[in-house]
């Protein structure tokens, strides 16, 4: 199933991905040619336990709108294997943040990447991560910036019924 990232419940790569419920805010307005967003200035919502998403520029609901957007994580957490229909651009803005490929979630498979860092995840291909402590994660692409959870129970957006 399909979930377009929305403001407010999930994600462990969420915790990653995960996605969240609810709206994404959009980024403060620019002029046509530039914009500055302060750090102060961005406002974080609560995706999961321990996960926050800013959206710092554009809109990632948005079909072909580049966008960034941040994932702020609190501690260990763990983004269950996922999915988006286009191309992910990662970099690491501080702490640990462990990227694996494939459908399986194995974190001794992950590769730890570090402050400063960049990673590209091609569109459709499955992947997963895991964070080892206060990890902000910015995350770049042209929208819309969709979650396809390899195990849709996964998808904090979904109601499991028992």
């Amino acid at each position: 199933m399909n979930s377009v990232l929305r403001g407010g419940g999930a994600a462990l790569l969420v915790v990653w991905l995960s996605s969240a419920s609810g709206s994404l805010a959009q980024a403060p307005q620019s002029s046509p040619h530039h914009t500055v967003v302060a750090a102060d200035g961005i406002q974080w919502k609560p995706l999961r336990p321990g996960a926050e998403i800013a959206v710092v520029s554009g809109d990632p609901n948005k079909e072909g709108s580049p966008f960034v957007l941040r994932f702020r994580y609190r501690g260990k957490a763990r983004i269950p294997p996922h999915w988006h229909p286009t191309d992910e651009h990662l970099t690491i803005l501080n702490g640990t943040f462990r990227l694996g490929v494939g459908e399986r979630g194995d974190e001794s498979s992950t590769t730890a990447l570090g402050s400063g860092a960049y990673a590209f995840v091609a569109a459709k291909m499955a992947h997963y991560a895991w964070t080892d402590g206060d990890t902000t994660v910015q995350v770049h692409g042209i929208g819309p910036f969709v979650i396809n959870y390899v195990n849709p129970a996964d998808d904090p957006n979904r109601a499991v019924k028992k």
